[in-house]
């Protein structure tokens, strides 16, 4: 993937505000986005700084380590196995307790796999009925990948599928416009990582294209895996193994999930891949067994070997589930208060929803196999967005 995305448009200038059926409730003013980035911000009350011992021991002191974290029994324990990642993480999501890690708070770029947050940060925002008009900020990324046009309208929903399956980098710029402008978006997006405890978190631009600054953790890409997990919306979208996509009138194109995990690896129920270049691979994958839902993550792993990697890692934590120590836990996202700076973390009620575990979604169970011969149910126009009953009109500001 190539830098210097927005060849002609700078990061800070505000796109064309999004019309107001768009938003799932009233749209953010400038002085409140403003006051959501400063109290979000490094160095907000309550904070803990990018790479500070606060930010690297959320989750467990054993979480500020470098190198493989792990309590394996001596006896009747499966070997934890070697994959070629920087860092990664496998964890319990029910539970929330980490099974094993290595450099869980290792700040690397997130390449594609940072859409997943700005998924579960728009979703609960975004009306899936709506039409959204591509800008020329969206159309100009460098890949486009799913060649919006520039003035063509697109459905909400369309967009989502988009960016989960095939990766769209185009419609992550749309979907984060669509909020009101550019700049309010990407201050959503990283007011969500803080209200995550994902600390680690720098979020530049949607999409996870390079920009300077951007990283992301293992560990914060686990709890931005757990969040999803329990939004509905979010795992309709991401188990979709096909959907049709107009790219203009008469013009369809058939968009495949990219996430092997979901046809070739038992149990398995979700993720994102991404690659550029500086970042290598990065990956994070859910599946579930057995009523036990787990979550692995990887950064900065050997391109075309991430997901083989997550494989043996969520294999691993499946048989060593409840006989190994946890040696960490992923923290609950913060209140609403906290959210924006006015509580210190560790002092706020744990959220009901991050704990809960997370169902099923249909729809898979008989197209394990793989595409061919499997009939996936995609959203098609005139069938209605696949989300009309999981959004529900909100404040844009408010969780």
């Amino acid at each position: 993937m190539k830098s210097g995305w927005l060849p002609a448009v700078g990061l800070g200038v505000l796109a064309a505000a999004a019309c107001p059926a768009v938003l799932a409730g009233p749209g953010a003013s400038a002085a409140e986005i403003g006051a959501i980035a400063e109290a979000s911000g490094p160095g907000a009350a309550g904070v803990p700084a990018p790479g500070s011992i606060a930010a690297r021991e959320v989750g467990g002191p054993l979480m500020a380590g470098t190198g493989v974290v792990v309590a394996n029994p001596a006896r009747d324990g499966l070997k934890l196995p070697e994959v070629p990642a920087s860092a990664w993480l496998v964890a319990n999501a029910g539970t929330g307790q980490v099974l094993a890690a290595k450099d869980p708070h290792g700040e690397y770029g997130p390449a594609s796999t940072l859409k997943v947050l700005t998924a579960i940060t728009l979703i609960p925002r975004l009306n899936p009925a709506a039409m959204i008009p591509a800008t020329k900020l969206a159309t100009s990324v460098e890949p486009v990948v799913a060649g919006l046009i520039t003035g063509r309208k697109y459905r909400v929903a369309s967009l989502f599928q988009a960016l989960l399956l095939m990766s769209a980098n185009d419609a992550a710029v749309a979907l984060t416009q669509a909020a009101g402008s550019f700049a309010t978006g990407m201050a959503l997006i990283n007011g969500e990582a803080r209200h995550l405890q994902a600390y680690d978190v720098v979020a530049k631009v949607p999409n996870g294209l390079p920009a300077p600054g951007q990283v992301e953790s293992a560990y914060d890409e686990a709890l931005i895996a757990r969040q999803a997990l329990a939004m509905p919306a979010f795992r309709r979208y991401d188990e979709t193994l096909a959907s049709k996509f107009e790219i203009k009138p008469h013009d369809w194109e058939t968009f495949v999930n990219q996430n092997s995990l979901l046809t070739h690896y038992r149990g398995g129920i979700g993720g994102k891949i991404g690659w550029t270049i500086k970042s290598e691979a990065t990956y994070v994958g859910m599946a579930r067994r057995n009523g036990v839902t787990l979550i692995v993550t990887l950064l900065h792993c050997t391109p075309l070997q991430e997901i083989a990697a997550g494989e043996r890692l969520l294999d691993w934590g499946f048989a060593m589930n409840g006989k190994v120590k946890p040696v960490g836990q992923l923290v609950p996202p913060l209140g609403t208060a906290a959210a924006t700076g006015h509580q210190p973390p560790g002092q706020q009620q744990p959220s009901q929803s991050a704990a809960r575990q997370p169902r099923r979604v249909g729809g898979l169970r008989s197209c394990r196999r793989g595409l061919r011969g499997c009939r996936p149910r995609p959203w098609r126009p005139g069938q209605g967005a696949p989300t009309d009953q999981a959004w529900q009109p909100r404040n844009a500001l408010t969780r």
